[in-house]
């Protein structure tokens, strides 16, 4: 398990009063009534989300324990509700509020495509899965369906895990174009390790799926490789 340590150190013994003791103007809840989110600290708006604490350990206080154990909300991003669960102060209801408020944001980052959206270029698609896909743990493979327009009218998540061949089949990315009479597609997959560089699994995939397309007359315009806040395009690198 990834530990980060801070430069503070939280002891929950130290500050056993509950949060509901404070002076009024001191609470988080309180303060975000007042004043609006914005002026709570990452630890006050955790707390805000835990809503309690436990015997010995208030809300905030457990939520300083989250960032001191792993370092940053982008690292708390990454974090499953077991993991929440070994924090002191956190059972699993609040750990799955929080697995949940995490997935809001991810979800609310990314600008959703709107029906039958355009795709001008690689960009469109990466400034949609990069917020989605941040964090992941594991490889995702996706295909989107174009009509002769260029507009997304469907995706599809071909496998989940790693990547390979055998998962990763033309059968299986092309079926649902087939029945579903799409022009083209586009596929994408996640590197959860960061690097955008292909694999040479990833370029075996992709010529795989060009040979496969040229057959049945669905092209494959491109393959995105999407890690962390970076992408590879295929088309864009010549790749296709």
């Amino acid at each position: 398990m990834e530990r980060v340590t801070t430069s503070y150190d939280v002891n929950p013994v130290s500050s056993p009063r509950s949060i509901r003791e404070w002076r009024v103007d001191e609470q988080p809840r309180e303060r975000l009534r007042r004043h609006g989110a914005t002026t709570l600290s990452d630890s006050e708006l955790l707390a805000v989300i835990l809503g309690t604490g436990t015997r010995g350990v208030n809300a905030l206080d457990a939520a300083r324990l989250l960032l001191n154990t792993y370092g940053s909300l982008d690292q708390l991003l990454r974090r499953d509700v077991s993991e929440f669960c070994a924090v002191p102060g956190i059972g699993p209801g609040k750990a799955l509020s929080l697995v949940a408020a995490f997935e809001l944001s991810r979800r609310l980052e990314s600008a959703p495509f709107d029906t039958k959206r355009v795709v001008r270029n690689a960009k469109d698609i990466a400034n949609y899965y990069i917020p989605l896909l941040r964090g992941a743990l594991h490889e995702s493979f996706r295909a989107l369906h174009l009509n002769s327009a260029n507009q997304v009218v469907r995706e599809i998540v071909v496998s989940e895990g790693s990547l390979n061949a055998s998962i990763v089949h033309p059968r299986e990315v092309f079926r649902r174009a087939i029945t579903e009479s799409a022009a083209s597609i586009i596929v994408l997959h996640n590197h959860p390790s960061g690097n955008t560089e292909p694999s040479r699994e990833d370029l075996l995939i992709t010529k795989q799926l060009k040979e496969a397309g040229a057959i049945i007359d669905i092209k494959v315009l491109d393959h995105i490789i999407i890690a962390g806040d970076q992408f590879t395009s295929f088309a864009e690198r010549g790749l296709m």
